[in-house]
């Protein structure tokens, strides 16, 4: 059986790898990302996932695994920046608050779809000035959800989470294992 990843994430390749999994291929999908009007972050997040899986095609020997990575400001989705303003947007908008990272993982094997999402409270700190013009300046905030990875730069903007960290990077470790091994997947033990 092989694994496909449905992201070019280089994040989602190291996360998988710390399961000692190595995609066999990456095949990102091209599917609309838009909300729908009123859709709430957590349902949109496992929409995202659910249609990505469905858009990668695959043989009866392949499982494909995909991702997405949901930045909630109450209501509000924060996806990823079109540009640096309203990267500096959302970054103050969550500057000193509460938000919260949904990310929803999506296994798909044959015609079944397995479903899981972790929500993880993120607290950042009230940001200066200089920290927000230097992180917008290391353009680390592009192709990021909400405009910040908490494994980079943006990492010393964050003094507390509750939840999981692997989740906030794009890829909940535990829940990836348990929905592998659901659709049949060997995540531990004999690949061959």
């Amino acid at each position: 059986m092989k694994l496909i990843l449905g992201s070019g994430s280089p994040r989602r390749k190291e996360l998988l790898a710390q399961l000692g999994l190595t995609p066999d291929d990456i095949r990102s999908p091209d599917i609309d990302e838009t909300p729908l009007k009123g859709e709430l972050p957590r349902p949109y997040c496992t929409r995202m996932a659910r249609e990505k899986a469905q858009a990668v095609p695959r043989s009866k020997d392949e499982v494909v695994l995909c991702a997405d990575t949901t930045v909630a400001l109450g209501r509000r989705v924060m996806g990823k920046p079109q540009n640096e303003k309203e990267a500096a947007e959302f970054l103050l908008a969550m500057s000193g608050r509460r938000h919260k990272v949904i990310t929803a993982v999506a296994v798909a094997r044959g015609d079944l779809v397995y479903e899981a999402d972790v929500v993880t409270v993120v607290k950042m700190k009230r940001l200066s000035d200089v920290e927000l013009n230097t992180y917008l300046a290391s353009n680390d905030w592009q192709g990021k959800a909400g405009g910040y990875g908490i494994q980079g730069l943006a990492g010393a903007f964050i003094p507390w989470i509750q939840g999981s960290y692997s989740a906030v990077m794009g890829l909940p470790v535990a829940e990836t294992a348990a929905l592998l091994t659901a659709a049949g997947y060997p995540v531990y033990g004999d690949r061959t």
